[in-house]
């Protein structure tokens, strides 16, 4: 796939990324924005989530239900999601077409309405989502495990955020959330697919050129201190399945043990994808958590989590537990794996196995038009876009020393949060 990476600034700070990729005639368009639940305060959780589904409700030039039918109308398909640090909005549509992205991008970067009639009509609709995520036995152990893992970052809240605070942010609050932090000088524009580099920057220039720069409201949270001693949650609820949930506090995503952690994930339990789409389907069969676990019938299932994010936040270990089994014989068979790590070094061959099928899984995960538009964008949110073209190369670079030390270092017994999940069944 071939293609041409072009980085500039506009005068009112919004850095755009291009990638020339001339393999189909598509181009994806992202505009992300430097905010999510980390920029929130106590007592309006949720509201960066809240503001993304707002942003569907239209402006004066293209009233809500327009904005969807245009997108259709043309050939493309469109979305958003809100994260710990940042929210982004996409559009992939046929080249000839992108303009209506720039368009209507830039048009509710500015003149999003926000009535209040939708504001409450939204309020149902976020209310039912969070109410129906609590239906979900891992979203209630999640909550519990980010509120035992940090006691005062933000990253302890849930992105869709508390209920009391959903049924008590106002339409002013939302508005207030979106003028402080949708503006060009907290934004990267992310286009990728088949247009040449120097008409699609005069069009950008056209769009986004004149909106004006914002007084962005900074929000740096006190770094969390890190885990002393274990800490255990047990959540009961609906269900007729046992999970067992193992959280140690990770290193940030710009930092050299990221990608150390990131091969000790993809050993352990196979490797995870950073691309919000996925790709790959890449077997976790060869992992050792697998071959000790599901092969030797302690669980039923066995994957980690690991984010690349601002601050530190958490390595996840996640497994289903086998029905008969108990979660503490599952906990024994997991401690004796981390620990045989820690006590040995792993062989290059392993390693080396591990870093292929990571790289696999990264490369499935960057193959088509909107994901290589992701990429674009999705680095600078926690470091900058050469993090994306050398990911590779920071695998390579792993050690059986680096890794021994990186098990030891973080996946301590004393720094982690164990949880588990009972159905309510087995309470008895």
């Amino acid at each position: 796939m071939s293609s041409e990476f072009r980085q500039e600034k506009l005068a009112n700070g919004l850095l755009v990324n291009l990638k020339e990729i001339h393999s189909a005639p598509i181009i994806s368009h992202w505009v992300w924005y430097r905010v999510g639940s980390r920029n929130e305060v106590p007592g309006k959780t949720g509201v960066s989530h809240w503001v993304e589904h707002m942003q569907f409700k239209g402006t004066p030039r293209y009233p809500g239900g327009v904005l969807d039918r245009a997108i259709s109308r043309e050939g493309g398909f469109w979305n958003a999601f809100t994260f710990l640090d940042w929210t982004t909005f996409f559009e992939t549509l046929p080249a000839n077409k992108i303009e209506l992205a720039l368009d209507l991008e830039a048009d509710r970067m500015q003149h999003s309405t926000y009535l209040l009639e939708e504001v409450e009509s939204e309020r149902t609709v976020v209310i039912s989502e969070r109410e129906g995520n609590e239906n979900e036995p891992l979203f209630k152990l999640d909550e519990a495990m980010q509120e035992a893992a940090f006691k005062q970052h933000p990253y302890r809240n849930e992105i869709i955020g508390s209920i009391a605070d959903l049924h008590d942010l106002q339409r002013d609050d939302l508005y207030a959330h979106y003028r402080a932090h949708y503006c060009p000088n907290n934004a990267v524009l992310a286009i990728a697919g088949d247009f040449d580099g120097d008409e699609m920057m005069a069009m950008i220039h056209k769009y986004y050129g004149p909106i004006p720069s914002g007084q962005v409201e900074t929000h740096f949270p006190e770094p969390e201190a890190p885990l002393s001693q274990e800490e255990r949650c047990e959540v009961k609820g609906p269900g007729d399945t046992t999970y067992l949930l193992l959280a140690y506090r990770a290193p940030k995503a710009d930092s050299e043990d990221f990608f150390t952690i990131s091969v000790l994930d993809s050993l352990l339990t196979g490797p995870s994808s950073l691309n919000m789409f996925g790709g790959g389907g890449i077997s976790n069969k060869t992992s050792r958590l697998y071959r000790a676990l599901v092969e030797k019938e302690l669980a039923i299932g066995v994957y980690g989590g690991l984010q690349a994010t601002i601050d530190p936040h958490l390595y996840s270990i996640n497994v289903t537990v086998r029905p008969g089994r108990k979660p503490e014989q599952v906990l024994k068979k997991v401690d004796e794996e981390i620990k045989r790590l820690q006590d040995k070094l792993i062989p290059q061959s392993e390693i080396d196995r591990a870093v292929k099928q990571a790289r696999a899984l990264f490369a499935y995960g960057s193959e088509n038009i909107t994901n290589q538009g992701f990429w674009l964008g999705y680095p600078e949110m926690f470091a900058h876009y050469d993090w994306f073209t050398s990911y590779v190369e920071r695998l390579n670079q792993v050690t059986p020393q680096k890794l021994q030390e990186a098990m030891q270092r973080y996946l301590a017994p004393e720094r982690r949060v164990v949880g588990i999940y009972l159905p309510e069944e087995e309470q008895a």
